[in-house]
């Protein structure tokens, strides 16, 4: 295969995590174009961003085996053509339940095809050398899809070409889904497919009943006042998961196919590492929805400019994570705990400079900026220290489950964090009420990444032996 077709082929398989990641952060900014234009309640608003997580949490694992049992084409086409669809719906619901079944929809299917996207990548580039600079390019595409989907976030709900503007945030992604379709059918190669054992669906569908009847409780009982059905639904999770954990282990037991290993949870490592994982993906969204309302709806600010802002926050990101990523291995957990500490920092300059309506705005952009630092220094390395003592033939099966645990968490963020915010503003919100609940907020995000900064300074300077 000649370079140059290599390097195109590459950007057509790149096209699946670029469309994951926009469609995660587009939504952020254009939250109150949404929430207005589907006459919806700030529930409806949570979910927005929680349905695509849920769906792509749900079967991530999943979606990676697919591409083994099914074939790598297959399994990348049939995603992409379903998320494009389901953006197609997105862009033209007309009430909030429409709208989340097909978020819901695009988080499924991004769960089959962004895997297989990443999975192309060794045929394409069998030079382990060439290869490595290959995932620094596949992971610099997400990071500019998210600069990208925040100021695009920002700028089509503002503009006029359409009634309700809003919903070309979710209809760009057809002309690039398609294009992605036709080159995809013309030009990659189908690759060998593996049927060695049954495909677990279960599993997969266990974990969506667990995730689906915890988070929808948390978000949908605060706007009803807590009705006897979402704390039902909330013990009923626990049992879901109970019976997860068993099927796991009993597949395990019978030699069948499962679609967690839980014997990885020996690693003290990868135990400490998920929890440091879990209380900072609790923070990672729900900063986002915060203080998009709150910039918007509590400061005036608009749209247009709220998404100017949150790209110096993504510029800031970038930056950080491209010079610490290769310092991740030389000084491990340091580098990830002087991100914590500067994004708390940067948190406390939020809750001062944010303030009030009058706030300088020219401000807002420099504290911006510096969470995006802290955030693009701790990245890097919180998938390592999970998993820099993982044996190398269980390392899928871990990488597996920390993945997961980092859209479950970011999704219990935006319902906990979210949920605060939107308690304490009061139903119908008035202006007054926007700073407290801002700033409570605030506050519960400083203090998980507090947490977060006490175990990482728990873990032991000397490696332990792989399990």
């Amino acid at each position: 295969m000649k370079k140059n077709q290599r390097w195109f082929l590459l950007l057509i398989v790149c096209s699946a995590i670029f469309l994951s990641v926009l469609d995660l952060f587009i939504v952020n900014v254009a939250l109150p174009a949404i929430k207005s234009g589907i006459k919806g309640t700030d529930a409806d608003m949570q979910f927005v961003i929680v349905m695509y997580i849920v769906g792509y949490a749900s079967f991530l694992v999943t979606g990676g085996r697919a591409g083994e049992y099914f074939g790598k084409k297959k399994i990348f086409l049939t995603g992409m053509l379903v998320f494009t669809a389901a953006s197609f719906v997105c862009g033209f619901s007309q009430s909030a339940i429409q709208l989340n079944i097909a978020r819901f929809i695009q988080g499924i299917s991004a769960a089959f095809m962004v895997p297989q996207g990443m999975a192309f990548i060794p045929d394409l580039f069998p030079d382990p050398k060439e290869r490595v600079k290959v995932l620094g390019i596949y992971g610099s595409v997400a990071g500019i899809a998210s600069v990208a989907g925040q100021f695009l976030g920002g700028l089509l709900p503002g503009l006029e070409i359409i009634s309700q503007s809003w919903r070309l945030i979710f209809l760009i992604n057809v002309p690039i889904g398609i294009t992605a379709v036709v080159l995809s059918l013309k030009y990659l190669k189908e690759s060998p497919v593996k049927i060695a054992e049954k495909f677990d669906f279960t599993g997969g569908l266990l974990l969506m009943l667990t995730l689906t009847t915890f988070i929808y409780p948390l978000i949908q009982g605060r706007e009803l006042n807590w009705p006897i059905w979402s704390i039902l639904m909330l013990v009923l999770s626990v049992v879901l998961l109970l019976v997860f954990i068993y099927d796991q282990r009993l597949s395990k037991r019978l030699g069948r196919n499962s679609l967690l290993d839980t014997r990885v949870f020996k690693n003290f490592d990868f135990r400490i590492g998920l929890l440091i994982s879990l209380f900072y993906y609790f923070v990672q969204d729900s900063y986002f929805l915060i203080n998009t309302v709150y910039l918007q709806n509590g400061m005036g600010i608009s749209s247009i400019h709220t998404g100017i802002y949150f790209v110096c926050q993504g510029i800031g990101y970038v930056l950080a994570s491209m010079f610490f990523a290769s310092r991740v291995t030389r000084y491990g957990k340091y580098v990830s705990l002087c991100g914590s500490v500067i994004m708390i920092m940067a948190l406390v300059f939020h809750l001062v400079i944010f303030d009030s309506r009058d706030a300088a705005q020219g401000q807002i952009p420099i504290v911006l900026f510096v969470y995006g630092i802290g955030c693009g220094t701790i990245l890097p390395s919180l998938m390592t220290i999970s998993l820099k003592s993982i044996p190398e033939n269980m390392l899928g099966a871990s990488s597996g489950i920390y993945l997961t645990l980092q859209q479950v968490s970011v999704a219990i963020g935006v319902a906990v964090i979210g949920g605060v915010f939107f308690q304490r503003l009061g139903n119908p919100p008035i202006l007054t009420s926007f700073p407290l609940a801002y700033r409570w907020a605030t506050l519960l995000n400083i203090g998980f990444l507090i947490i977060v900064s006490a175990l990482l300074i728990l873990i032991p300077k000397r490696n332990k032996p792989p399990v």
